[in-house]
């Protein structure tokens, strides 16, 4: 016979009443009829819950008073109050040390939801479609907990997508290479000194991010936790360490430089699972959980593993402004190029970036100009002395302050004004001030604010100024530029159909091609001269044995290289086309 499944037990009243206990003395235990105010009852709850006063004082001292409290702003007068009052009567004391007031949430217009107005939004619904971890994160980083949130379903599909799917492709790329190469974490790591820079560098923000996470933790800023998190997985883990170090975790083996990286992408990736976990509880425990099963002493769950403690001595200020200034470099670069509309692949000469102290020089090391050439595809980062380099600049009087100055030597001042070189102008800019010397021997003290500064690009070079950052890009491109930026086309185009033909990555291959459509003789040389010129590089990087023109292809495919059409055809090396 078939047990009959029992409904849920529910203690509530009235249900409640039906239950009798026993006390030891064998007395009748009831539940307690009166009480003397609801907001009363719930301000007694934290003596009830620690069995005040049948414990003694150190066990009571241990969850009282509480560190937080948090209720919305549209209920918390009574209970507020009577927490305070119970906990002066019985301890002398207050009942929370600090207290988070929620605001409400609205639409996404503003307006407050309610069931009249059809606005409102079904939690599980929204959970069952993206999560709770995501939903989570929406609400703790969109606004502060105290301010009202204008609640957008679209803002929680972006965190799914942007944050949550940052993290965890950064996890699979992790994970992908680690099981091929057999990395188990229980490797004897490579001492954090003598890794590459690029290590040291996010190990150095990893520590940064642990000191300010725990900070704003500790002050019950999860909104600031949050924000800080999210920068440091979309902007530093995945799009600046892991897209700049793919190369290290490929090829068979693990050398040593490769089990840097491993570890290094390692603790980066459990550190963050700790440090989100109190806001995203579920994806974050299931990556830890795949992270650390072999290591050494690791908990099972990332809500039983120890909050990460900030390491100073593996922070370098230094370093990591070195990186900051490379990421911003290169996006005003990036910037300029599509103002431009001017490709990726296209290189171009130089980037010019002028500095006015030796302790910015001193950030844009060989290292830190390679990677930003490398990254933008410029052949050279050149750090000038002042920006006379990248712009024109001419000073005129500004007659409105210089009338007082000057007196009847205006008509001198301002033609002296006139000839002030670029130079001369940046010296006044630095200074504050500069002395105008006249042919009467009078000297005259001119601040920036006596002069009207006019600036001009120079011919060739586009400027652009973000923060406290000016540089100008080189956007002539010679016939060299020219040839190699079609080669790089190419290269592309023919790794592409590499992919899609379903050969291996070290699948040798043979390549022919030829014009699908006549081009104009110019173009048509234009073309050939630039396969022809980077024929060896062209090679090299797609393996191929053979790059070979031929008027007629079999089974040819259509490629477009600069308005441009390419019959294309590649083979592996030991079949036929």
């Amino acid at each position: 016979m078939t047990k009959k499944p029992q409904p849920p037990l529910d203690l509530h009243r009235p249900y409640v009443d039906d239950i009798t206990l026993v006390s030891e003395s064998g007395k009748p235990m009831r539940r307690e009829p009166d009480l003397i105010d609801v907001w009363f009852d719930s301000g007694a709850m934290p003596f009830a819950q620690a069995g005040f006063p049948n414990i003694s004082p150190e066990e009571f001292a241990e969850a009282f008073p509480a560190d937080f409290i948090a209720e919305g702003v549209d209920q918390t007068r009574g209970w507020f109050f009577t927490l305070h009052a119970i906990a002066a009567m019985t301890a002398d004391s207050v009942a929370f040390k600090n207290v988070i007031s929620n605001g409400l949430i609205l639409d996404k217009n503003g307006n407050k939801m309610s069931k009249r107005l059809g606005n409102t939004v079904d939690p599980f619904a929204v959970m069952d479609e993206y999560g709770a971890d995501a939903l989570r994160w929406y609400l703790i980083t969109n606004a502060q907990p105290w301010d009202n949130l204008k609640f957008d379903i679209e803002g929680v599909d972006e965190v799914r997508r942007k944050f949550f799917g940052t993290l965890f492709n950064t996890y699979s790329f992790f994970a992908l290479y680690a099981n091929i190469d057999g990395f188990t974490g229980q490797e004897m790591p490579v001492p954090a000194a003598e890794r590459p820079e690029i290590d040291r560098w996010i190990i150095s923000a990893l520590n940064t991010l642990v000191q300010e996470t725990d900070d704003a933790y500790q002050r019950h800023e999860p909104t600031l936790a949050g924000r800080l998190i999210q920068t440091f997985v979309c902007d530093l883990l995945s799009n600046w360490y892991v897209r700049l170090n793919r190369k290290r975790f490929w090829g068979g083996g693990i050398s040593a430089d490769k089990l840097a990286a491993y570890h290094t992408l390692h603790e980066c990736l459990r550190t963050v699972c700790i440090l989100a976990s109190p806001i995203a509880p579920f994806i974050t425990d299931k990556i830890y959980a795949d992270l650390a099963p072999h290591l050494t002493g690791a908990e099972a769950s990332v809500h039983c593993a120890d909050f990460p403690v900030c390491r100073p001595n593996l922070i370098d200020a230094h370093l990591e402004n070195k990186m900051q200034i490379a990421q911003q470099v290169t996006s005003m670069i990036l910037a300029l190029r599509r103002r431009a509309n001017i490709k990726v692949r296209q290189p171009l000469a130089q980037a010019i970036v002028p500095v006015v102290d030796e302790g910015r020089r001193a950030l844009f090391t060989e290292q830190i100009k390679t990677l930003i050439a490398a990254e933008t595809n410029v052949k050279s980062i050149v750090v000038a002395d002042g920006s006379a380099a990248i712009v024109k600049k001419k000073a005129k009087p500004n007659f409105k302050t210089l009338g007082g100055k000057c007196g009847k030597h205006m008509k001198e001042a301002a033609a002296l004004i006139g000839l002030l070189t670029a130079q001369d102008i940046e010296a006044a800019e630095r200074t504050g001030h500069f002395a105008l010397a006249l042919a009467s021997g009078v000297s005259i003290d001119i601040t920036p604010a006596d002069l009207e500064i006019v600036t001009q690009d120079i011919e060739g070079l586009l400027s652009i100024s973000e923060q406290d950052i000016t540089l100008a890009l080189d956007i002539t491109i010679t016939p060299a530029l020219r040839h190699e930026g079609i080669a790089r086309e190419l290269i592309n185009r023919i790794q592409n159909l590499r992919k899609d033909s379903g050969f291996e990555v070290t699948d040798r291959i043979e390549v022919q091609w030829g014009f699908a459509h006549e081009p104009p003789p110019a173009l048509r040389s234009e073309i050939t001269a630039a396969i022809a010129a980077f024929a060896e590089h062209i090679r090299g990087q797609t393996l191929s044995v053979r790059l070979a023109f031929a008027d007629s292809i079999p089974a040819a495919l259509t490629i477009d290289i600069d308005a441009c059409q390419l019959a294309i055809g590649i083979r592996r090396a030991d079949a036929s086309l």
